[in-house]
């Protein structure tokens, strides 16, 4: 994990943190607002690491942050004490990352067997609320960091509110959303927002080509993710270039006859993720158990939460198609997302007009909204082939 100074692409949210550092009253509760994996819980991790340092390195700016004077004084956390060592290792008992998942080690069994599609008030009191309140074993403070904090219910935040405003001396709550506005304004008004920008895709292809992937798939990735390092190498781990090869190609062909193949064919890459996700989610709660030294069986991921979510992995990618075939036919200047099937691409843009291809990708956002409904998976899979086959507007109740 990079140090706080080295982080790339946010030096104005770097500036602004290094600014309330540096002033005579650090804000007690911030909100880290930006698009998903650009560096938000890394920055978050880091900052904390910083004000729970026992020797902080101070370093002059000279030109680091473009945002900041040359001569102003930086500070990062030296990464060698026992603090910083223990925040790195997820083991600071004065740090804590305060997640949805956590439902899952919540001392009420009933909150564990709840489904996981919110941040509820049970977990944020348990794993929020009362360690703010405990004394600190560092003697340096506290640092609670909230991911997803737009999954927040209303009555998680509204109990968060005391807590956000008034914090127990030495305390620092971080807040990680990909968007603000989905939070309550009673929220947002306790803490010190912090913005967070898209990465450059060449920067995003260049990180993955570091990282081995390889030159096509790295600018498909860098593309599809849109200046996100961490939704990129999501995508990588997930093998969407090998999975949207074969789709894509379909998509170029696809005729009334051949609909019902594609149907098939979408929903065993959803089957396919949807076990990944499974597999991974698995793994990571074993991994929290043991770190919370919890001796039950982790409840597993619905395998209904982990095909909604795969559907929805696909949908972006037919989605992602139709916009690259619709920015031909108007004659935008757009990377293509997928640039490496341009043949692909162009036969779409003959097939379909500006109107129909707009038509597509209004009914497959419908369809993303109803994979969290009660649909029929195989009829809305048969519904979405037709549609990307003849720009159909499909109904399903």
């Amino acid at each position: 994990m990079p140090k706080l100074l080295d982080i790339i692409g946010q030096g104005p949210a770097l500036a602004q943190l290094q600014r309330a550092c540096a002033g005579p009253r650090r804000p007690h509760a911030f909100l880290f607002a930006g698009p998903e994996g650009v560096g938000k819980q890394t920055t978050a991790v880091e900052f904390a690491r910083l004000l729970l340092c026992a020797k902080p390195q101070a370093l002059p700016n000279a030109g680091r942050l473009g945002d900041l004077p040359a001569d102003f004084q930086l500070h990062q956390a030296c990464g060698a004490c026992q603090t910083c060592r223990t925040v790195s290792a997820g083991t600071c008992p004065d740090f804590a990352l305060v997640a949805k998942e956590l439902a899952r080690f919540h001392d009420d069994p009933g909150v564990r067997e709840r489904k996981l599609q919110e941040l509820g008030i049970d977990v944020i009191r348990q794993f929020l609320i009362d360690p703010a309140y405990r004394a600190a074993v560092g003697g340096r403070g506290k640092v609670l960091v909230v991911l997803e904090a737009e999954l927040m219910s209303t009555e998680a935040q509204n109990a968060l509110l005391k807590t956000l405003e008034e914090p127990p001396s030495g305390v620092s709550l971080i807040l990680l959303t990909a968007n603000a506005q989905d939070l309550l304004p009673t929220t947002r008004s306790r803490c010190q927002l912090v913005r967070f920008g898209r990465l450059d895709e060449q920067f995003v292809r260049q990180q993955l080509l570091a990282a081995g992937v390889e030159e096509a798939p790295a600018g498909f990735y860098a593309a599809l993710s849109q200046g996100s390092i961490g939704l990129a190498l999501q995508a990588h781990a997930d093998e969407m270039y090998a999975a949207k090869r074969p789709l894509v190609e379909a998509l170029a062909a696809l005729t009334p006859a051949t609909e019902m193949a594609f149907s098939e064919a979408l929903r065993k890459q959803v089957e396919r993720l949807s076990k990944l996700y499974i597999q991974r989610d698995n793994r990571q709660a074993q991994a929290g158990m043991e770190l919370m030294d919890k001796k039950e069986k982790p409840k597993e991921l619905a395998a209904t939460v982990a095909s909604r979510r795969a559907g929805q992995a696909i949908l972006v990618l037919l989605s992602e198609v139709f916009r690259d075939a619709l920015a031909i036919v108007c004659g935008h200047q757009r990377l293509l997302v997928n640039a490496d099937q341009a043949e692909c691409i162009a036969a779409l843009a003959k097939r379909f007009s500006p109107d129909d291809l707009s038509e597509v990708l209004t009914q497959l956002g419908r369809y993303e909204d109803l994979l969290w409904r009660n649909a029929s998976p195989k009829i809305l899979w048969d519904n979405v082939a037709v549609t990307c086959g003849c720009a159909l507007p499909l109904e399903i109740d």
